[in-house]
């Protein structure tokens, strides 16, 4: 029987390293951040994006090797399919209704006031079961069904995920020069909140 092994995960320095494997986990969340933006320019291809930065960094944290451009290309390439070309199509559609209703919100229609934290509520948590989906293991990412399962069986996790967009929100909205960042940590904040709990199985869909 053949034994595969992987490189044990690094700690902390080796000698005349100048930083740690902290920061070297920390540059490749701002590559794959970065290269994550690029991939998502033509808005379709987001959820491969998101998927292929999740898988990069879940490996890259595994096994203590550093993210490369071509380990997310393959990703990318490996999970741009039609399936999720048309998963990216949801994504405008979405922003367009929620610029609707918000247009609607402002003006003088009854219950808008309280229609307003609902419709901020959705938005978020859209954004956490959307993120949910793209960090899941590779036989089960980018399942709605999956994603949104995760959420409801992990709700410490998902409350971590709904800080992070909520802090990535508030530095796009202060700091916009920031936006081509915020991909990477949001991805990674993903991946970490489920390889935090390995024991939680996912349903199957």
């Amino acid at each position: 029987m053949t034994r595969t092994t992987t490189a044990p995960v690094r700690r902390g320095r080796e000698p005349g390293e100048v930083f740690g494997a902290g920061f070297t986990m920390f540059a490749d969340m701002l590559l794959i951040g970065l290269l994550t933006t690029l991939a998502c320019l033509p808005v379709v291809t987001a959820p491969a994006a998101f998927a292929a930065a999740s898988g990069t960094l879940r490996r890259a944290a595994e096994t203590g090797t550093p993210a490369d451009l071509g380990a997310f290309v393959r990703r990318l390439r490996a999970g741009t399919t039609l399936r999720t070309l048309a998963a990216g199509l949801l994504l405008p559609i979405a922003a367009v209704v929620l610029l609707v209703d918000a247009a609607l919100l402002r003006s003088d229609l009854p219950g808008a006031a309280a229609l307003a934290p609902a419709l901020v509520l959705l938005a978020l948590g859209g954004a956490v079961v959307a993120l949910r989906c793209t960090a899941l293991p590779e036989d089960r990412r980018l399942s709605p069904r999956a994603g949104l399962s995760r959420t409801l069986d992990d709700p410490r996790g998902s409350a971590l995920l709904l800080a992070a967009v909520i802090l990535a929100g508030l530095l796009m909205w202060s700091t916009p020069l920031l936006l081509p960042l915020l991909p990477g940590p949001l991805a990674f904040a993903a991946t970490v909140v489920d390889l935090r709990a390995p024991e939680r199985a996912v349903r199957d869909d």
